[in-house]
């Protein structure tokens, strides 16, 4: 998938100025590598892993956390971020499910439910670009209201989607999930803004220096509303996958969990913390590895505990090693 990987500087806002780089960098090889290292210790303690039902299920259950972190990198790249995508995932997930049980279109319940989802992104950007409030504090407040909206569009019960989105979230062709062709699109358009636009480039410049990138034209206040936005949206189509693959909006589905999840698998691909480089393959990369992680833990029988504590001891690891990183640039 292709996307830009490198820092972009504030005076690179031309599509010729921005060097020439590899698909792959070495930190992707890595990752790679690490994935590979699993894969063989996963196979090698249960026969059931490099089974085809079990590899379509891994990759059935990443799509969704994919294209919600596809909306972080982005945000992450411009030196934002936004916490409340997973209880934006629940809350889309809940409106759609009410207004599929109301006998609406699916299609229309689906768009009601996607404008809901952008529209809580818009609110996000503008709180953030306006106010000024740091991006952690605002998005985390949203998470928590939006945590608690979610229960109440469901009033605190499971509530069904009547079949009407099954063959999207179960069915496949050629052997491939309907759902996974739907995050492979959603990450190779993403990327391709990234690499390919201006708006792209003005998203690692803003990440660069936000100050710099505003005394050069870049309209910052502009595309930070339009990033938290495109975010918001992408957890709209993350709630509408979800609800596919599970067949009911339920408490405790999507929220700060699955958030954290997504930031996991945005650190651990690459993506500086403090903005400015990042890229769409190594999220796809990292969401992979956090997939492995969990179907090997569960093929051998590991505690759930274990595995909310292998999430958070990754992303730690990849948070020590993306600092690292990064003052040895600043050197």
């Amino acid at each position: 998938m292709p996307e830009n990987t490198t820092t972009a500087p504030v005076s690179a806002i031309t599509k010729s100025s921005i060097p020439k780089v590899s698909t792959l960098n070495t930190a992707h090889l890595g990752l790679i590598a690490v994935i590979i290292v699993a894969v063989i210790i996963t196979s090698i303690g249960t026969d059931s892993f490099l089974t085809a039902n079990n590899l379509v299920n891994v990759l059935r259950q990443v799509s969704v956390l994919a294209v919600l972190a596809a909306g972080l990198t982005m945000l992450m790249i411009s030196g934002g971020i936004d916490f409340s995508l997973g209880s934006n995932l629940a809350v889309t997930m809940g409106i759609v499910a009410q207004m599929l049980t109301l006998e609406v279109d699916t299609f229309l319940a689906i768009m009601i439910g996607l404008v809901c989802a952008t529209a809580i992104g818009f609110v996000n950007g503008l709180v953030v670009t306006y106010t000024k409030v740091t991006p952690f504090v605002a998005t985390l407040a949203t998470a928590t209201l939006l945590d608690g909206l979610a229960l109440l569009v469901i009033d605190g019960l499971s509530v069904s989607a009547q079949n009407k989105l099954y063959e999207f979230g179960n069915g496949a062709v050629f052997g491939i999930p309907y759902i996974l062709l739907a995050a492979i699109v959603i990450c190779v358009i993403v990327g391709l803004v990234l690499r390919y636009t201006a708006f792209g480039r003005n998203t690692f410049a803003m990440g660069g220096n936000e100050e710099v990138a505003r005394l050069t034209g870049i309209p910052v206040a502009r595309n930070k509303i339009l990033l938290y936005s495109a975010g918001g949206l992408l957890a709209g189509l993350a709630g509408v996958m979800m609800l596919a693959r599970l067949g009911a909006a339920s408490p405790g589905v999507g929220g700060l969990a699955l958030e954290l999840q997504a930031v996991a698998a945005v650190v651990i691909g690459g993506t500086a913390l403090v903005g400015g480089k990042g890229s769409i393959i190594g999220t796809v990369l990292g969401v992979l590895l956090l997939g492995i992680v969990a179907n090997a833990l569960n093929l051998l029988g590991v505690s759930s505990y274990y595995q909310d504590m292998s999430v958070g001891a990754v992303l730690l690891i990849a948070a020590i090693m993306n600092v690292v990183q990064w003052r040895r640039r600043k050197l």
